[in-house]
């Protein structure tokens, strides 16, 4: 059947459902709707994040492994070979949503200083820092300096030393300007050495198995995704067809624009750089 309704043109099926292996009764709700609507499995019918959203992924790649779900659609087929989108694993005793990338508004990074020796972890909110505090306690620790990161780049220092009974907070740096920082650096572009990042995505690395928290891109990257020679300058000089690695940041940076609906970002191109 074409979309005109001429059905003499050709209209190529994304989603198809081989019939002769399976009944169309096994489909949930929402999988039937993509196919009788031919509606690629990127353009969610549920809200990135819910519980519908990670079954329908989860569904349709049991579908497709087993070959009663025929897809044709190029992301479609990269998520549900490539990632593990519809999964989770546990991450530091916690539940959480593999390959789902997630806007972050701000996170920690927080380094104790053991007698010499340093230990760094990176952290999504303030209650995390406090339980890195508190296990830093039963390691000896003298000293924590922790740095709040926005996504615009921004940071925060605090420092605090252990008194023996309490943690003190006893130096508050805020960041200096650039002029401040350097004369050298006036007027020169340069990239944010701040480290804040504006996304994270939980990726399961398939040497360990272990599940590690990936942090990619960053305000900027949003202003390019409408913009076709930014993107085909960005996919040139981060060799974006190389990039097969989801434990690295570059794979991720490389694929923001597929995920800019899931993201909340206004993009009119869904597909690869």
């Amino acid at each position: 059947m074409c979309d005109c309704g001429c059905n003499t043109c050709e209209t190529k099926s994304t989603l198809m459902l081989n019939e002769s292996l399976a009944p169309r009764a096994i489909l949930s709700e929402g999988l039937k709707y993509h196919v009788d609507n031919n509606k690629p499995l990127t353009e969610h019918v549920y809200r990135a994040g819910s519980d519908n959203y990670f079954n329908l992924w989860a569904e349709a790649r049991s579908l497709y492994s087993r070959e009663i779900l025929e897809i044709t659609h190029e992301d479609d087929l990269e998520i549900l070979t490539e990632t593990d989108l519809g999964h989770f694993g546990m991450f530091e005793g916690k539940k959480v949503p593999l390959d789902f990338p997630m806007l972050v508004e701000s996170y920690y990074t927080a380094i104790a200083d053991l007698g010499g020796k340093k230990t760094k972890e990176n952290l999504d909110s303030f209650e995390e820092v406090q339980d890195f505090m508190d296990k830093m306690i039963k390691r000896n620790a003298i000293s924590v300096e922790v740095t709040k990161f926005s996504q615009e780049g921004k940071s925060q220092t605090l420092k605090y030393d252990w008194d023996g009974e309490k943690w003190l907070k006893i130096s508050n740096k805020h960041e200096l300007s650039e002029s401040k920082k350097s004369n050298k650096k006036l007027n020169k572009p340069m990239r944010d050495s701040s480290g804040g990042k504006a996304y994270k995505v939980y990726v399961k690395d398939p040497k360990t198995g272990n599940v590690k928290t990936v942090r990619f891109g960053s305000g900027g990257l949003r202003a390019k995704i409408n913009d076709p020679k930014a993107r085909q300058a960005f996919a040139k000089r981060h060799k974006c067809s190389t990039k097969k690695d989801r434990t690295k940041a570059s794979y991720w940076s490389c694929r923001l624009p597929r995920y800019a609906k899931l993201l909340g970002l206004k993009s009119s191109f869904s597909g690869f750089w």
